[in-house]
């Protein structure tokens, strides 16, 4: 019979994957594999046995826990999803919106309304990528904001990041559609400017600290490198490239922490997150410390765009909407869509999902980089798995 190690080790065997980190719990039952290695067989230097405290780049996975922290503020008071963030968010008081998706860079006209906090949260402000992104507007996101790949040491600091942003006309009007990743690093200067302290510092009080997630940051300390994964990418002739060592990218801390994809995560302190939002914002430990209102869960895993919405992105949504941080399936159109299903993939070969249906949590960790957004076979394959367990 397959179980889960064999899912995951036939992509180690052939290649695909140096190595992986799989998770599936629903209740008190957790199956947890650890296959292949933290990096490639024979590299220099040599590089541990994958085990389940290896540490990962978790990309976009990131993006549910900056819509959290957004809305511990919403909790306490100090936000409302309906605020114009030019309040905390001077930079873009006058933004203005190419005339058309195609329209050159400097043919604008203003926006018809302000950004809101809701904006942000469901990635409908008008900043992000479209399916085409040959659009003029599009380029100087990757060109001036580093949005491609995660780099998190090439990247200014938030306020000369925010005012780089200022410079760039929206794609859209504001809540006219949905746009992927620029969104949740704006969230992450908002947070920070309205906590009167760092992202970082933020996240670990409000987040990370109370649900034990002692391995989830935005760097990887010293004494932990030795658990930290190599990250790959596909090279031509089949093999995999190094794109970032564990002593490289994400050994120090970022001048600008991403909100959208800079986190380094584990399997453990993933399931923890997910516990809080299927326990309705309640700490899943014995402890039973409450993170979010059940309110904030609640938006988080709603489904916020309009059925055009969806359709004018396949290349993100495949079956899914969005909520707040996150994608919420809506229709069961292949094997691993199940309706509610909220979570995200990140581009660095993550995934983490819970199904609030039936109280599963599934979290896949590999180190090889997405070649698109279209999802691979092995996260395919894993979903599978998950869904008749």
């Amino acid at each position: 019979m397959t179980d889960l190690h064999d899912i995951l080790n036939a992509y180690v065997a052939d290649g695909t994957v140096p190595g992986a980190v799989g998770l599936v719990a629903r209740g008190d039952r957790t199956e947890v594999a650890a296959v292949g290695s933290a990096g490639i067989a024979g590299a220099v230097p040599a590089l541990a046995p994958m085990a389940r405290d290896s540490i990962f780049r978790i990309a976009s996975v990131s993006k549910p826990m900056t819509a959290a922290a957004v809305m511990t503020l919403v909790d306490d008071g100090r936000l409302t999803l309906d605020d114009p963030v030019v309040k905390w968010l001077p930079e873009l008081a006058s933004p203005v919106v190419v005339r058309t998706p195609q329209s050159p860079v400097d043919d604008v006209v203003p926006a018809e309304r302000p950004i809101t906090v809701a904006d942000l949260l469901d990635a409908r402000a008008g900043y992000g990528f479209p399916s085409d992104f040959s659009l003029p507007a599009v380029a100087p996101l990757f060109a001036e904001l580093k949005q491609g790949p995660p780099m998190p040491q090439h990247v200014p600091e938030p306020d000369t990041w925010m005012a780089t942003l200022a410079r760039i006309p929206l794609l859209r009007q504001p809540g006219e559609a949905w746009l992927y990743n620029t969104t949740s690093d704006i969230q992450g200067v908002l947070i920070a400017r309205v906590a009167g302290r760092s992202l970082p510092e933020f996240l670990a009080e409000r987040i990370f600290e109370p649900l034990g997630m002692r391995d989830t940051g935005f760097a990887v300390p010293p004494g932990d490198l030795g658990r930290f994964t190599g990250y790959y990418r596909a090279d031509q002739p089949g093999g995999l490239q190094l794109v970032d060592a564990p002593d490289g990218q994400w050994s120090a801390e970022p001048a600008f922490p991403s909100g959208a994809g800079g986190l380094v995560s584990t399997a453990d302190d993933l399931l923890a997150f997910a516990r809080m939002l299927l326990g309705g914002g309640i700490d899943g430990s014995a402890g039973g410390r409450r993170v979010l209102s059940a309110e904030s869960v609640r938006l988080m895993t709603t489904d916020r765009l309009t059925p055009a919405q969806r359709e004018e992105s396949p290349l993100f949504l495949e079956g899914q909407s969005w909520g707040f941080g996150g994608s919420v399936d809506v229709a069961s159109v292949e094997p691993w869509n199940v309706p509610g299903r909220y979570g995200w993939v990140g581009g660095t070969g993550t995934a983490a999902h819970i199904v609030p249906s039936t109280g599963a949590v599934t979290v896949l960790l590999t180190q090889r980089e997405l070649a698109g957004p279209t999802t691979p076979e092995l996260m395919r394959d894993f979903w599978r798995y998950a869904a008749g367990r």
